[in-house]
């Protein structure tokens, strides 16, 4: 019983032997690839920053702010999520965190009277809400831990469509901001209609000395305007994407180096419960050994008794 004891003791610690190093493997794979992304966020901030910056000084310059994207429906009937989350699993409360903010605010907008659809970014945002019966538009998913521009560019050109439409009155993000490798905040950010504060001010307004700035639009600045805007909010959403990716990056690398721990932790724990089964079957073993001893010489001393006591009678 000790034997067959210590033979699935001695599988399952090899099992989870196996395991550890499959998590360890993960949790580098994922701190390596935290920094790319961190470097990927931090190179794409400068383009985001510019462009708002352009978008300002042709407002300030004249551009006409009367593009559909910058008109704020009064009575907002449907509202439109773009929740970002993961295409994988193994990431610790990531997906979770961005699928019940999402939630959340569906259920407030439900009781609101409101309507709403979901444009899913992500294998699990989309299992998760089509498993649910949620009310699901295009699915946009397998470039979440890389992704590209013009995953941002196809994401942007279609919610930008729905609001163009009609279909929608409101796009609102969802996704998970990185601060640093160990902070990172879920964020619900909204996309369409753009703020008009977004494009007030800028290097166009007067300065200091109280004249303006004198440039030459061509075309006009309704027209680069009209154009540039698009570009603008594929810029949003590809910044969100990259905070997105490196999000999930960390969360990984924190859940991997979690599981290896809790892994080590049940090692340690197997080969004690272990130990004692193998000093329990030695002890045993010992055991049977020295009572077998004892009732063999035993058994020895009142055979030669009794063989003695036969010589004795023969001898009368």
């Amino acid at each position: 019983m000790a034997g067959g004891q210590e033979r699935i003791l001695r599988g399952r610690i090899r099992s989870v032997q196996a395991t550890k190093k499959i998590t360890r493997a993960m949790e580098l794979i994922a701190a390596s690839r935290i920094v790319k992304a961190q470097q990927r966020v931090q190179a794409a901030v400068p383009y985001s920053e510019q462009i708002t910056e352009v978008v300002r000084d042709l407002a300030a310059a004249g551009g006409s702010t009367d593009s559909p994207l910058l008109a704020t429906r009064e009575n907002i009937q449907t509202v439109c999520y773009v929740p970002i989350s993961a295409d994988r699993g193994l990431c610790g409360g990531y997906n979770a965190g961005v699928l019940r903010a999402t939630e959340g605010e569906i259920k407030a907008d439900v009781e609101a009277g409101r309507e709403y659809i979901i444009v899913p970014v992500g294998r699990k945002s989309e299992s998760y809400f089509r498993f649910r019966g949620y009310k699901l538009d295009q699915a946009f998913n397998g470039f979440s831990d890389q992704p590209t521009y013009s995953n941002a560019k196809e994401i942007g050109e279609h919610v930008v469509s729905l609001y163009a439409s009609g279909a929608v009155d409101k796009v609102v993000l969802v996704y998970t901001r990185f601060i640093s490798a160990g902070s990172q905040e879920v964020v619900l950010r909204p996309l369409v209609p753009l703020e008009r504060d977004v494009i007030s001010g800028g290097d166009g307004k007067p300065g200091q000395d109280g004249l303006s700035a004198d440039y030459e639009f061509e075309p006009s600045p309704t027209a680069i305007l009209e154009t540039l805007i698009p570009r603008y909010i594929e810029a949003r959403v590809y910044a969100a994407l990259l905070n997105a990716a490196a999000s999930e990056h960390a969360f990984r690398q924190r859940a991997m180096k979690s599981a290896t721990d809790n892994a080590e932790e049940l090692i340690k724990s197997l080969s004690r419960i272990m130990n004692r089964a193998r000093q329990d079957a030695i002890t045993t073993e010992i055991m049977e050994i020295v009572g077998g001893a004892e009732a063999l010489s035993g058994g020895t001393k009142e055979i030669r008794l009794i063989d003695l006591g036969t010589f004795a009678d023969s001898d009368r």
